[in-house]
């Protein structure tokens, strides 16, 4: 790994590091905010997934998320959105391709290749994280739009994995909307079937645990009708 950035921020570190990650084939960016508690003890960890066309920075720069994570002694490790880079397949518009991965592992080509950001966020980058920073294995799972439908859809897939999954305006029914039926018929094909295996709503009717979920949504929002 590679440190890109450091700044002190009450009290604590904000950093972002990129590595070489198995599950994507290329390098990625990741944040992570470490409190001042853990400068001392090992500290539970948030991870915060992002929505369309944001990076890695767009969380750590727009929310002000430190100074609560300080006081409450909780590390934030926000990823990319998708993979990035010569040779990762990309389309023209904003919704597809790189900037809009939609955390799933893609089956289609030419996507198929690298768009694995489900495996990256729910197992290699947790991994690394605990091998390499002092966080303990308490995890939460959270994010906005695109990135509000991966935080649901990602815990209800992993019963016991994460204390507690909120998303702010997310993309509650991807199978239902145009972003998702775009992302879903390229990254993983006509069969609609095979959708299921990534919608909230269908996932919901057999989840096993009962998680608390939290869903902030703003009712001027100019997606909720058409995209949410």
């Amino acid at each position: 790994m590679e440190r890109k950035e450091t700044h002190a921020s009450f009290g604590g570190v904000q950093e972002v590091w990129r590595h070489k990650s198995v599950s994507l084939g290329v390098e990625s960016n990741f944040a992570i905010y470490l409190p001042p508690q853990a400068k001392t003890e090992k500290v539970p960890v948030l991870y915060w997934l992002s929505g369309l066309t944001c990076t890695e920075q767009n969380f750590i720069g727009k929310a002000g998320a430190q100074r609560v994570a300080a006081e409450l002694g909780i590390a934030i490790v926000a990823s990319d959105t998708s993979p990035r880079g010569v040779g990762v397949a990309d389309d023209d518009a904003y919704d597809l391709g790189q900037g809009a991965g939609f955390y799933l592992n893609a089956t289609q080509e030419p996507w198929a290749a690298h768009y694995r950001m489900y495996d990256y966020v729910v197992t290699e980058l947790p991994a690394l994280i605990e091998a390499s920073f002092p966080v303990t294995q308490q995890r939460g799972i959270a994010g906005h739009s695109m990135g509000g439908f991966g935080a649901i859809m990602i815990a209800l897939r992993n019963p016991g994995r994460y204390r507690s999954v909120s998303a702010f305006s997310p993309i509650v029914a991807p199978t239902q909307v145009p972003w998702g039926e775009k992302a879903f018929s390229a990254y993983l094909g006509p069969d609609r079937a095979s959708w299921a295996a990534y919608d909230p709503l269908e996932l919901v009717r057999t989840a096993k645990e009962r998680l608390p979920v939290l869903i902030d949504q703003g009712l001027a929002d100019q997606f909720l009708k058409e995209q949410l």
